[in-house]
């Protein structure tokens, strides 16, 4: 059981569990597990606090809009991050990410090892190697653990070095966060192409099997693939997608396979804003 939190002035209840809404920020640790999708906009930023207070975000969207959303669920005086993952380097992901490493102590980083010629990502890497950043490169085989969190690494199967051409989104990285009976899966932008790799990567279906999904590139058609969502299974699902964006996401074709396989919940950040389960 789980409750939601939505940053709206009302309380709802749905069947099974409580969706307390807050428009106030509560102070934590409360020895619970709490996973923020933060909204910035058209991008992707999630943030994820353990019970043991450790402080893990996946992402930092477009510009700075990571900055105000992170004081909303963080005391103002708190400015280290434990573990940063920036899934890949598109500007929707990593702009927010380099100014949270001006702003705030960032003891590690996870990357993909997709190099993009870029002023932004070049000033990254600087920050990285001047604030002294531990750094990985992300495989399938590494896992980071954080008291009773576990953060499972399935995607890219393999270290990724250079660009070799290869599609900035197939590199994103795809962890899969656990906590006690609870799964939460995050593939970045990843395409259906490489959905289809992980689910021949990983051929009992019951280990990509998950409790909520962050759907795929902000729900655009090249992810969250039906054959995919009928593995994962996911009960609940999170867009994170801008007010009236330029793409049209979330596509049609994608909210009817979330219909389809199943999905009981969506929430989207253009229409719900920043969405927080805790468990």
């Amino acid at each position: 059981m789980f409750s939601l939190k939505i940053r709206k002035p009302l309380i709802i209840f749905l069947a099974g569990f409580a969706v307390l809404v807050l428009s106030a920020w509560t102070e934590i640790p409360d020895d619970k597990f709490h996973i923020y999708f933060l909204d910035v906009t058209q991008g992707d930023s999630i943030l994820i606090k353990t019970p043991q207070n450790h402080q893990i975000l996946v992402d930092g969207g477009p510009k700075d809009y990571v900055l105000a959303e992170l004081s909303k669920v963080m005391p103002f005086f708190d400015k280290s991050i434990d573990f940063v993952i920036l899934t890949h380097p598109d500007s929707d992901h990593m702009d927010g990410i380099l100014k949270v490493l001006e702003r705030y102590e960032v003891k590690n980083i996870l990357l993909t090892g997709f190099y993009l010629e870029d002023e932004n990502n070049n000033k990254m890497l600087s920050l990285i190697l001047e604030k002294d950043v531990n750094l990985f490169i992300a495989e399938s085989k590494e896992d980071f653990i954080f008291g009773d969190v576990l953060v499972d690494v399935i995607y890219p199967l393999s270290q990724i070095i250079g660009n070799d051409d290869k599609d900035k989104n197939d590199t994103s990285i795809a962890v899969k966060v656990i906590y006690k009976n609870k799964k939460i899966l995050l593939t970045g932008d990843l395409s259906a192409d490489a959905e289809s790799k992980l689910i021949s990567a990983y051929p009992n279906s019951e280990y990509l099997k998950s409790d909520i999904l962050k759907a795929g590139h902000h729900g655009s058609k090249t992810s969250s693939s039906l054959n995919f969502l009928e593995i994962v299974r996911p009960e609940t699902a999170v867009i994170q997608v801008g007010r009236k964006n330029f793409y049209g996401h979330p596509h049609k074709e994608v909210l009817d396979n979330f219909s389809a396989a199943g999905v009981k919940k969506i929430y989207r950040t253009d229409l719900d804003g920043m969405v927080e389960f805790v468990f």
